[in-house]
């Protein structure tokens, strides 16, 4: 009886321990877009209007991509 008490008990623990454990990690697109606002010292609504941009793949410091020759 004891031994399945431990047993569920120890279960629980392992089921649960990578949930809270995870740390909650930001996308790295985020980052990167966060870092480029940063860098242009944008504030208020410029900031959210790059962000919006920026997290839309509007704003890629490589531009569009090009469009294939037609046959």
């Amino acid at each position: 009886m004891l031994r399945t008490i431990a047993f569920i008990g120890a279960c629980a623990m392992l089921l649960a321990a990578p949930v809270s454990a995870a740390p909650a990690k930001k996308s790295p697109k985020l980052a990167t877009c966060q870092f480029g606002a940063k860098e242009q010292k944008l504030t208020g609504a410029k900031r959210a209007a790059y962000m919006k941009r920026c997290m839309a793949n509007e704003d890629s410091p490589r531009g569009s991509a090009p469009k294939p020759a037609p046959k």
